[in-house]
């Protein structure tokens, strides 16, 4: 694959254009960061009212995950890519044309759901290349993809300046932003019209009901339902947040909070909705058609982990630099960007070693208790360590990181074919969950080296706990190695073993 990946043609040619759609969708994402300064000064902002943006940002992603999830298995990939893509310029010039804080509140909210666009990809690929193979290339999608932030932070501050022309020292973070939508929605046309959903002579498998996630047992329905209230609780905690920064008042925030809950309560109907056959005892499914949503639920919870802590550190990691060692902000981030820039190789790596190895449990075991190693070693990080081995050290915790995270997405579309998308919707938006969770205990701990060495310590033992749970529960799905996906290989099997069992009936 490594020597065919370079010849654009075929399934490799479709995975390019889809990792540079999720590239794309991530530097729309992260518009934000690189001309923050710019922008509070522009607005006369306070410090808790750029807080309040950042939050913003991160807020409808976790909804848009499940429901893009959703449309993603009723419409196919490529619709929905090429829609988000050409949605996403309708905040970004939002936001370029904002006035007050209240229009950037609603642009940023409305640039939230651009982020979920990672969801759709893993679908896309998981129809053109064959389970094993699908590590190395979900883990190219997602890394490379991934590196969109990173190329925001380098690139837009120069745009920003050059389409000043010349007229001053003042960024034109307007334009600049503006651009990003733009270019994102003129490449959703061009995507549309240049990838299929499959390969020719395949179908495009949907769930019978896409509103609420299939599940194959009764009692992975209860699971389904517990493990869908962190998706609504940490969308109650952004709440609070954004009450502590006056931007709701106390009414307001109930207010929020009732409407949250009424919104569980509609998942959750179209959860039964999706299985009501199955809660009524009138559908069992043969045992070649099931899958154990434990083993989503685990990978909800690597997820949380691993890319929920790399959105957190990515975010403190200039001033931890900064304070720690006394480096300049620009030294700092530069330093600090060694993080983000593993990304490139350490999402395909995860992906690749989970192909290679033989044991996808394994691999996913081995990574998250290395990241969890990592980040308790960096915890003993004082400003007396050599500079140049903590950034070594910071490339290697990174590395584990997202190799965890390619190798998190290795397994997710082998789970249960059909239904990938919701799968990668609910897995991706722990990711997001993890975030706000780590960074809103990140505001409540003590400021300084205490703080720091606690958050690195939390984030270090949280991944022990979820390797450790990787060990005993995690399963290596049927088929992980094979030439096509276990629901295609033979449907025969399943109509056989229906009418055994309804004859037994």
């Amino acid at each position: 694959m490594l020597t065919e990946l370079w010849s654009f043609r075929g399934r490799y040619r479709t995975l390019h254009l889809t990792w540079f759609a999720f590239f794309l969708s991530f530097v729309v994402w992260f518009n934000l960061a690189p001309l923050e300064t710019t922008i509070q000064e522009d607005f006369g902002l306070e410090g808790p009212q750029m807080g309040t943006l950042r939050i913003c940002n991160l807020a409808l992603t976790v909804p848009a995950r499940i429901i893009i999830g959703m449309l993603l298995d009723r419409y196919g990939p490529r619709i929905t890519y090429s829609v988000l893509l050409m949605y996403a310029a309708i905040p970004c010039i939002g936001c370029a044309l904002a006035q007050n804080f209240n229009q950037l509140v609603i642009s940023r909210l409305a640039l939230g759901i651009v982020g979920a666009g990672f969801v759709i990809g893993i679908r896309m690929v998981a129809e053109w290349f064959p389970p094993k193979e699908i590590g190395l290339a979900e883990g190219i999608y997602g890394g490379w993809g991934n590196f969109g932030s990173a190329a925001a932070a380098f690139s837009l501050p120069t745009i920003a300046g050059w389409l000043t022309f010349g007229s001053g020292d003042i960024l034109n973070w307007r334009l600049s932003i503006a651009l990003t939508g733009i270019v994102a929605a003129l490449y959703g046309v061009f995507y549309f019209f240049n990838v299929q959903d499959t390969p020719p002579g395949k179908v495009y498998k949907k769930p019978k009901r896409a509103t609420g996630l299939e599940v194959t047992t009764q009692k992975d329905f209860i699971f389904l339902i517990l493990m869908n209230l962190p998706l609504t609780g940490v969308l109650c905690l952004l709440a609070w947040r954004l009450s502590n920064l006056d931007f709701l008042s106390q009414g307001q925030l109930y207010i929020v909070w009732l409407l949250l809950l009424g919104l569980y309560a509609f998942q959750t109907y179209n959860c039964w909705a999706a299985n009501k056959e199955l809660m009524a005892g009138e559908k069992r499914y043969p045992p070649a058609d099931r899958y154990q949503f434990s083993q989503v639920a685990i990978l909800e919870l690597t997820y949380f982990v691993n890319f929920g802590s790399e959105l957190a550190v990515v975010s403190m990691l200039p001033a931890f630099f900064e304070n720690t060692f006394g480096l300049d902000k620009a030294i700092a981030g530069m330093v600090a960007a060694s993080y983000a820039f593993m990304n490139l190789a350490s999402r395909p790596g995860g992906g690749l070693i989970s192909d290679k190895l033989g044991s996808r449990k394994l691999t996913m075991t081995v990574l998250t208790a290395g990241m969890g190693i990592g980040y308790l070693t960096f915890g003993q990080v004082t400003e007396s360590w050599w500079l140049p081995f903590v950034v070594v050290l910071t490339m290697m915790c990174s590395f584990f990181v997202q190799a965890a995270e390619g190798s998190t997405f290795a397994i997710v579309p082998l789970i249960k074919h059909r239904v990938t998308g919701q799968i990668a919707g609910n897995v991706g938006a722990y990711g997001n969950v993890g975030a706000v969770v780590y960074l809103t205990t990140l505001s409540l701990l003590p400021g300084g080296a205490v703080g720091k060495k606690i958050f690195f310590e939390l984030l270090g033992v949280m991944s022990i706990i979820v390797a450790f749970l990787c060990a005993f529960f995690l399963k290596d799905p049927e088929g992980s190695f094979a030439e096509h996906h276990k629901d295609e290989e033979d449907e025969e099997q399943v109509n056989l073993e229906s009418v055994s069992m309804f004859a037994e009936d």
